[in-house]
């Protein structure tokens, strides 16, 4: 709970101590107001800052997704990850990338952390890992797994672990994502969603921005492409319902909309959800009411 950094935490706590946030790099909604690429990443200069001069030195770890998910599906510059891999190095403590979401082909690479070319110390796992049977689990080297108090006997046990249908699940789940080329189907299906989707941001005004990798896609719901006010949350509820009307099921419920489609999805199966989209989001244009 501690290291969520939105306020659906508010009214829950007590948080961990010791724990420090930093905001994301995320260019569309700057959170330092700043354009990128002429402000040099300096959201990474701004979590060295936090290092600096809110923690005592000693620090553990930083964590961080490769792509944040629930945010929006934001995808951060090319040189975030790495520059945050380094400020991590500087302090002698561990990068960690939460794969829960980006993890198991989700997009278009096994883990997210292969897009910027970051090799973390440790990798949080799950979601993608079990497709749908709760499960989770860490990857990390031989050194630090044997290092005490998690090398331990039992120091890295728990209740549920080692569960026998857990392991069972995701070993049907990564074995059917590789023998059917998912991750190879989430990057080629993901590259033309991705262009669909950006066609469809050129004829409807609303559509602020769209970016993503593989088959994890956020698009940008705005009432106005210059102040890149939210798009009303009735309006949002409004597509949602006329898309649901036409069968499809989505989270364009949210201005910040994801598309978060199966891995095993197919072209034709995507061709329809985008076309349905494209004509509620038509719809609703027409009438004039998004404003």
């Amino acid at each position: 709970m501690s290291l969520i950094g939105d306020g659906t935490k508010i009214g829950f706590g007590p948080s961990v101590p010791g724990t420090y946030h930093a905001p994301y790099a995320d260019c569309y909604r700057c959170p330092l107001k700043l354009s990128y690429p002429s402000c040099g990443v300096e959201c990474a200069e701004f979590t060295r800052k936090v290092v600096k001069n809110s923690t005592t030195g000693a620090l553990a770890a930083i964590l961080i997704e490769p792509i944040q998910g629930t945010a929006g599906n934001v995808v951060p510059p090319p040189e975030f990850m790495p520059a945050i891999q380094a400020i991590a190095r500087e302090n002698d403590a561990l990068l960690i990338s939460d794969e829960m979401i980006t993890g198991f082909g989700r997009t278009g690479r096994w883990f997210g952390c292969e897009h910027s070319g970051v090799r973390p110390d440790v990798m949080t796992i799950g979601k993608g890992l079990g497709s749908g049977f709760p499960v989770s689990g860490l990857i990390s080297t031989d050194e630090i797994t044997r290092s005490a108090p998690w090398g331990n006997p039992s120091g890295s046990s728990s209740s549920y672990g080692g569960n026998p249908m857990a392991g069972a699940a995701a070993y049907a789940s990564v074995t059917i994502i590789e023998e059917e080329k998912l991750v190879e189907n989430a990057a080629r299906l993901g590259e033309f969603m991705l262009s669909r989707l950006k066609d469809m941001q050129e004829r409807h005004e609303f559509i602020g921005k769209v970016d993503g990798k593989g088959l994890l896609i956020g698009v940008e719901l705005v009432k106005d492409r210059q102040t890149r006010e939210p798009l009303d949350k009735r309006v949002c509820a409004r597509l949602f319902q006329e898309c649901l009307k036409r069968g499809l099921i989505s989270m364009v419920y949210n201005p910040h909309f994801r598309v978060n489609p199966a891995l095993s999805m197919d072209r034709s199966t995507a061709e329809t959800a985008l076309g349905i989209l494209d004509e509620v989001f038509g719809l609703v244009g027409r009438e004039g009411g998004w404003r």
